[in-house]
């Protein structure tokens, strides 16, 4: 599979949600909607709302959070691929209050950005 990295440098080619939606694999649809309960406090997740084809394409499933996800939104509007190919990826204070939250993140944006 090739790496899959979302706006937000979350890389969607690693990500529980998307990996089990790929192969429909209800177990691990659950297994990711239980870590998703427990690790990061979402109460209402399920597995079906954990289903993901990634947030890049418009077609296809998106996982709960993606309808109301600002850096997506600002993505799209941009028209990148990802947030380092934007003008204002060092500067952007939506991107940058979630970056401090999410590991990693950062680091694969700043390697993307670091290779254009």
């Amino acid at each position: 599979m090739d790496r899959i990295v979302a706006y937000c440098g979350i890389v969607c080619s690693a990500c529980k949600g998307y990996v089990a939606t790929q192969a429909n694999d209800v177990a691990a649809l659950e297994e990711a909607a239980a870590e998703a309960r427990e690790k990061f406090g979402v109460a209402d997740a399920t597995a079906e709302s954990v289903r993901c084809d990634g947030c890049l394409s418009e077609e296809g499933v998106k996982i709960g959070y993606c309808a109301e996800c600002d850096i997506r939104a600002c993505g799209v509007e941009h028209g990148v691929a990802n947030c380092a190919h934007c003008d204002d990826y060092e500067t952007c204070g939506t991107l940058a209050g979630f970056l401090t939250q999410v590991t990693g993140a950062k680091e694969t944006l700043d390697a993307i950005r670091a290779a254009l």
